[in-house]
């Protein structure tokens, strides 16, 4: 059932820190071991708090952050007490991959280049406001998943699935107000936010704009030799 178990994996000791909602239902953050890591997963060890199969909870490595489900969970007792299997949710990026041997590295799928119509996600850190028009609070936060389609934000209270909220962001120095909907929600960790009511030439230079932020989007383009 999971892609984890299939990939080639690596025995390593890897310090990360791992936060989420706890099977108590109370959110938790602590440092932990990753190891028999792989490009798509890892086995967590040293957890203090029991968990749930099929949660997410987040994991970040030095500096990088991914959200991994939780595909099993193990009393091991000692100083590994709980252990937990993971697996990268679809379309994050592996924090450990530098760490991995280079003769897994070198037989992992080449990346397909994605439509470029498609939003693809950047993972920068971005200012945006929503309001729930119920409460009319504003909720001012950083995006750190984000493209014109929509973002992802970290969060340990988020809001239900089909919320309806009012997002508020700038695009250089248009101001931009539109309708947005929470599509998905990982308590302890954050929330997927689809901007429902941008419209699409929008989104396009939205992304466009991302783009030009985003550090690690230089082109591959090489030059022709002379």
């Amino acid at each position: 059932m999971s892609a984890a178990g299939a990939a080639p994996r690596a025995t390593l000791d890897l310090r990360v820190r791992v936060w989420g909602m706890g099977a108590n239902d109370r959110p938790f953050n602590q440092n932990a071991t990753a190891q028999n890591v792989s490009a798509t997963g890892a086995c967590i060890s040293g957890l203090e708090h029991q968990l749930k199969v099929g949660d997410v909870i987040g994991v970040q490595f030095e500096g990088k952050k991914a959200r991994c489900k939780i595909i099993w969970v193990m009393e091991a007792g000692g100083i590994k007490k709980f252990q937990v299997g993971l697996e990268l949710v679809v379309d994050q990026e592996c924090p450990w991959l530098s760490e991995l041997p280079v003769e897994i590295r070198a037989n992992l799928p080449v990346q397909k280049a994605d439509n470029r119509r498609r939003f693809q996600r950047h993972k920068i850190s971005f200012p945006l406001e929503f309001r729930d028009e119920r409460v009319n609070t504003p909720m001012r936060v950083n995006a750190t998943d984000i493209s014109g389609n929509g973002c992802y934000v970290e969060t340990t209270m988020p809001l239900a699935v089909s919320t309806v909220l009012r997002v508020d962001f700038w695009i250089d120095q248009e101001h931009i107000t539109a309708s947005a909907t929470v599509r998905t929600r990982d308590p302890g960790v954050g929330m997927g936010i689809e901007f429902t009511g941008v419209p699409d030439e929008t989104k396009i230079r939205f992304q466009a704009h991302l783009e030009k932020l985003d550090p690690g989007m230089t082109k591959p383009a090489e030059k022709p030799a002379e």
